[in-house]
């Protein structure tokens, strides 16, 4: 659900989703979605023939059920306990896979991860390179825990998008962690926050990948910049 859609958790709305937009997201995500590749490196990343989706968190923000929800696939994206499990960018195509619709782009977790400081400054190294660079992507979805709102690690990659001018947008995860006092007060606080930053939508979406929440409304979103 979107900050315009309003929630059953008191959240009020101004405008609602486009049911034709939702519709056709329903539609996508319906078809194929498969596995294209993993990239540890740039010399690795697939053609740009179609447009790119990105996701982007801190480690165990809830990525990959996010991604899975999404898609309406179990196993799509590796979940883990572990935080810093996804080290590679790894590329799913939508649609038919000879002429993908899009392409949704799983980046690797930051502010935190179980290895090396090289190993994690070459990660580093690729998701900057990636995000500033690529022509085929359309927008990166920033994920944010919504049980603790922006926290210092997000904001050097909002800052960096920013400069790079790369079209972001926030999603608030695990919104079933909260009660519907606690859901608007970190609404609230995300919503001032992200004002400080020129790339960033002003829509911000909120999702609870366990209870199915705003992933329709995601879906459109990403119809919508096709």
């Amino acid at each position: 659900m979107s900050e315009q859609a309003g929630t059953d958790d008191g959240m009020t709305a101004d405008t609602a989703p486009d049911p034709a937009l939702m519709e056709a997201g329903r539609r996508l995500f319906a078809g194929p979605i498969t596995f294209l590749k993993s990239a540890p490196a740039l010399k690795f990343l697939p053609d740009p023939i179609c447009a790119e989706i990105a996701f982007a968190g801190r480690s165990n923000v809830g990525k990959s059920s996010l991604i899975n929800a999404l898609t309406n696939r179990n196993g799509l994206a590796r979940t883990s306990n572990t935080p810093g499990r996804t080290q590679e960018l790894n590329f799913f195509d939508v649609g038919d896979p000879a002429a993908p619709a899009l392409r949704l782009v799983d980046m690797p977790g930051y502010g935190y991860a179980e290895a090396p400081k090289p190993v994690v400054a070459a990660w580093q190294n690729l998701i900057r390179t990636y995000l500033r660079g690529r022509a085929a992507l359309k927008r990166v979805f920033v994920l944010i825990d919504s049980r603790h709102g922006i926290k210092p690690p997000d904001e050097p990659i909002m800052t960096m998008l920013d400069e790079a001018a790369v079209s972001y947008q926030l999603v608030l995860t695990k919104l079933d962690k909260l009660n519907a006092r606690e859901a608007a007060e970190v609404l609230a606080r995300v919503r001032a926050d992200a004002r400080r930053h020129g790339a960033c939508h002003p829509e911000i979406i909120v999702t609870s990948s366990e209870k199915g929440r705003g992933i329709a409304e995601l879906r459109a979103a990403i119809v919508g910049l096709l």
